[in-house]
């Protein structure tokens, strides 16, 4: 007989797919919009309403006069680490109290606790002297919130160049961060790495 449909007065029995799938949209308490014959379809917003087109992020490129390896070792090591942060302007000026100590996984997964615990957070991707990939957020911020701080590491003959970008943080941050950035891991970096 070919292909078989069965009616039912004038309309199409939805497939077996369609039903499950309306069934599914029905549970999970979506807005249904239902056209005759055809299976009931979610209600989706409009692609604008779901764009966020006004976030803030911040990219950032530094150099350092040692090898990538080198360089990723000193962002991955806890007691390596500790040196940048006790270099750093937020440690110097007392900008932050070193109550906390430093710790850093060097897990993929694992948690850190920087300078004296105002940023937190846990390593998402770890690839040696590559990259760096953090979920990363000031203790301050909204419960839950976390941004994301990635760190590409490109060696160039003698010196590793960090390709960074950091986004998904709160709003207005933006400023403020990228001068933390800078005075409180790229100069204390080079300072710790004996460039400067």
């Amino acid at each position: 007989m070919g292909h078989r449909e069965e009616r039912i007065g004038a309309l199409r029995r939805p497939t077996r797919r369609e039903a499950i799938v309306g069934a599914a949209a029905a549970v999970g308490g979506l807005a249904l919009a239902a056209t005759p014959g055809m299976a009931a379809t979610p209600a989706l917003p409009a692609a604008g309403d779901e764009i966020s087109k006004s976030e803030e992020s911040i990219h950032q490129e530094a150099t350092f006069k040692a090898p990538a390896k080198r360089v990723y070792e000193m962002l991955t090591d806890a007691k390596q680490f500790d040196r940048v942060v006790q270099l750093s302007d937020a440690m110097k000026t007392g900008k932050v109290p070193n109550a906390a100590p430093t710790t850093l996984s060097s897990e993929a997964g694992g948690a850190f606790t920087l300078f004296g615990g105002h940023i937190v957070g846990r390593n998402v991707e770890l690839v040696p002297g590559e990259r760096i990939v953090q979920a990363w957020r000031v203790a301050a911020w909204d419960a839950g919130v976390y941004s994301i701080a990635r760190f590409q590491l490109v060696e160039q003959a003698e010196e590793t160049k960090i390709v960074f970008d950091h986004a998904g943080f709160p709003k207005g941050q933006a400023d403020h961060l990228a001068a933390g950035w800078k005075s409180n891991y790229w100069e204390p970096l080079a300072k710790a790495l004996g460039g400067a």
